[in-house]
């Protein structure tokens, strides 16, 4: 199976219409010719939802993405990665601020509630 870049768009309803829009990408196997109805959930799918397309022979398919460029391992509330802009951030504290103005246990503090302890 293979996602060309200059793939067609999804097909029209027959009277004309387009088709209701769903967040889902529809795949069609090629080998197979089945077509899979995968969710899409805050941009992308769930890359084990790829194991519902198999082989005629029974084989999974798997994805593979070279050095993760396109690979999300979470979606996480406590910390944000922009290597790119060179950003990382805990509870939207910059790592550079904890690491300046905060203790080990102030930084254990706002990772399990939230928020840095007050004096009190």
């Amino acid at each position: 199976m293979q996602f060309a870049p200059n793939a067609t768009p999804a097909p029209q309803a027959a009277q004309g219409t387009p088709a209701a829009k769903k967040d889902t990408l529809s795949v069609v196997d090629n080998r197979t010719g089945k077509t899979y109805e995968l969710a899409i959930k805050d941009g992308s799918i769930n890359a084990t939802d790829l194991s519902k397309i198999k082989s005629e022979s029974g084989a999974v398919l798997r994805s593979y993405d070279p050095a993760y460029m396109n690979t999300v391992c979470c979606i996480s509330k406590i910390s944000y990665i922009n290597g790119d802009k060179g950003i990382l951030e805990y509870r939207g504290y910059p790592i550079e601020q904890l690491a300046q103005g905060s203790s080990f246990l102030e930084v254990a503090f706002l990772l399990v509630n939230g928020e840095l302890p007050t004096q009190k």
